[in-house]
């Protein structure tokens, strides 16, 4: 996948098809446009997505910039979906301050070659916002390219969203978050030596330090799955401060790996979020927080084999 971030001048070198958005959670609405570019593929079309380094709508609101995935997460997950080319624009004034007309003209026709545009009933762009999918529609006869409007999709008969997500995830309801995704929420980032506390009085633990710009669930303690060198492991991930342990502690991602036996200190690991248990909280002593790990790994490992249960049942069923 050719990968263009930071300039605002990149060419196509061939006809394409294009969704443009914020594409900041790569939830099931996005990827219905996806599907929409992807099936031009067969018209000899390249499939491109045009975002941006920065969410516009939440650096224009004063919000601060996190998204439920990372701007590496994106890619790579594009990359793995088949995305012949992503652009990632600076949301600079040149582009902030450009009226939709001009914007088509410019960067959709003349630099990214469009023959197709795939975007939501929702979509807008252009200085102030003033472009939307109508206009879209208008020019696509003049400049020759043709639009799909695509529907929202929905969930219970509400219309999924990064906002209704960033919610669920926000109440500690990932199950829920998953499902509005279309996969399962997920961490990713380099072990880091810790206080090595757990090593010592509790458990052995993978530490991570998200970036600030990744939007995190609600602090607690979740049932996950780890993905480290090449293997799959079951784990129990706190996500939070640590309240327990003495001094000022940054928000980290520490996970137990069940079943490992090994150092992962320096390499790339990524922890998806499967079920909450129960809220971060402050114990008394580390003797308390021991006890409560001990219930909790408990519990994770009846989680792991009810889900397990299902599952088996399920293909002997089918």
């Amino acid at each position: 996948m050719k990968y263009v971030t930071g300039e605002i001048g990149y060419t196509m070198d061939r006809p394409s098809a294009v969704s443009l958005g914020k594409f900041d959670g790569l939830h099931r609405g996005h990827r219905k446009l996806l599907d929409e570019v992807q099936k031009q593929k067969k018209n000899g079309l390249a499939s491109v997505i045009f975002t941006f380094t920065q969410n516009p709508t939440r650096v224009l609101s004063g919000l601060s910039a996190q998204n439920i995935i990372t701007n590496e997460e994106r890619r790579a997950m594009l990359e793995e979906e088949g995305i012949d080319c992503l652009v990632e624009c600076p949301f600079v004034p040149e582009l902030a301050h450009m009226e939709p007309e001009r914007f088509v003209e410019k960067i959709l026709v003349e630099q990214l070659k469009a023959a197709f545009i795939a975007v939501g009933t929702d979509f807008h762009f252009g200085y102030q916002r003033r472009g939307d999918y109508e206009l879209l529609l208008k020019l696509g006869d003049r400049y020759g390219f043709q639009v799909e409007v695509v529907e929202k999709a929905q969930s219970h008969g509400r219309d999924i969203s990064s906002t209704y997500v960033r919610k669920m995830l926000e109440e500690g309801d990932v199950k829920k978050a998953d499902r509005l995704l279309g996969y399962d929420y997920f961490i990713t980032g380099t072990v880091t030596h810790g206080r090595s506390i757990g090593h010592k009085k509790l458990y052995p633990t993978a530490n991570l330090l998200p970036p600030p710009e990744k939007h995190l669930p609600r602090f607690g303690v979740y049932v996950t799955r780890v993905t480290a060198d090449g293997k799959t492991y079951g784990g129990l991930t706190n996500i939070g401060k640590k309240p327990t342990i003495q001094g000022e502690n940054p928000v980290g991602v520490e996970t137990y790996l069940y079943d490992f036996d090994g150092d992962l200190y320096g390499k790339e690991i990524r922890v998806e979020l499967l079920d909450f248990i129960r809220p971060e909280m402050r114990f008394d002593s580390i003797g308390q927080l021991k006890a409560q790990l001990d219930h909790d790994i408990g519990k994770c490992r009846e989680i792991f084999r009810d889900s397990w249960t299902v599952q088996e049942k399920g293909k002997a069923d089918g």
